[in-house]
């Protein structure tokens, strides 16, 4: 995980399960959730609460797919979306069936997201407003996992100076701070046995909101990480860094695509020698990285790795695919005040 745009290149040897190679930008990816699905809105639509929208955008509130518009054509109001459960425990109560119309209903809106989603559970929509959360075990340390609920959680870093604190409660937010750790790591969200692939999985997806300040040195990535095993590849999808940008994480461009409301630009950079989860490792990174950077989102994790398989970049069988801020350096934090993965 060393750097290539605008940082030295940070020396790894992390043994197997230390948390990632550095790129040679820098960087290490991160996942997201699920489809969670609510109960019947008002007029007989299906309300879906922080499902993937097919062709990119953040859904929140969920779209109403498949149901009949209220008599008349009116859209129901006032109307509680009754008798349905939010995917991972989240009761859909309250919704008022308005907003915009999809597929024949109206969309449920008001309605409490879904909350807890984790290895089987579903993403919800993330709170762009939310407040901090509060709670959870600091953690300092430059190599170490652990678990909380469903989700896992991991530190790796080059130097000490950095720390996570995850904050449990079904979700995958965490707060993370770094003075000087070299190649900082902190991640949160779905840990597998790299025995399946991700197809095999269903839909992945996370929605996350976050706060971030200071510096992260010669190069950041806040996103999507993970890594697959055979083939071994480490993987990132980027949608915000520290300093001018978007990255290019030292990558030969490999094609352009839009999903979730951006545009991302796809690089592959083969990392020779490098720390991995299995030891010292030569491995190929992937990045897809968003060319307008946001701090709150949808990121249909699936639909880039079906982009990635259409280029030739097969990822393996899945190890990890959580929430990531990586630093080159600096002194800084960042503090998810919304983090939820479909890790199916």
């Amino acid at each position: 995980m060393t750097s290539a745009t605008g940082g030295s290149s940070a020396t790894q040897g992390g043994s197997a399960n230390t948390g990632g190679a550095a790129p040679t930008n820098g960087g290490s990816p991160q996942v997201t959730g699920g489809k969670a699905t609510g109960g019947a809105a008002d007029g007989g639509a299906t309300a879906s609460v922080g499902g993937t929208s097919s062709n990119g955008g953040s859904d929140l509130g969920g779209t109403a797919t498949g149901g009949k518009a209220a008599t008349g054509g009116a859209s129901a109001t006032g109307g509680a979306a009754t008798g349905g459960k939010a995917a991972a425990g989240g009761a859909a109560t309250g919704g008022a069936a308005t907003g915009s119309a999809a597929t024949g209903g109206k969309a449920a809106t008001g309605g409490a997201p879904a909350t807890g989603g984790g290895a089987t559970g579903g993403s919800t929509a993330a709170n762009c407003s939310g407040p901090s959360l509060t709670g959870g075990t600091q953690t300092c340390s430059t190599n170490q996992t652990g678990s909380v609920g469903s989700y896992g959680w991991s530190i790796w870093s080059t130097q000490s100076g950095g720390c996570i604190t995850p904050y449990g409660g079904g979700t995958s937010a965490f707060k993370a701070v770094w003075n000087n750790a070299g190649d900082f790591l902190a991640r949160e969200g779905c840990s597998w046995n790299a025995t399946k692939t991700y197809d095999q999985y269903g839909d992945i997806t996370a929605d996350y909101a976050y706060t971030k300040s200071g510096s992260a040195g010669g190069y950041s990535y806040i996103g999507i990480y993970g890594w697959s095993e055979n083939p071994l590849h480490e993987f990132y999808v980027v949608d915000d860094w520290f300093g001018s940008g978007p990255p290019t994480a030292g990558g030969t461009l490999m094609d352009t695509f839009t999903v979730d409301g951006g545009t991302y630009k796809i690089y592959t950079h083969t990392q020779t020698n490098q720390a991995s989860i299995i030891g010292t490792a030569t491995f190929v990174q992937y990045f897809s990285i968003r060319q307008t950077a946001r701090q709150c989102g949808h990121i249909d994790v699936t639909a880039h790795f079906k982009k990635w398989a259409s280029l030739g970049m097969t990822l393996g069988n899945m190890y990890e695919a959580k929430l990531l801020i990586e630093a080159g350096g600096g002194s800084g934090n960042i503090d998810f005040t919304s983090g939820t993965m479909a890790c199916n």
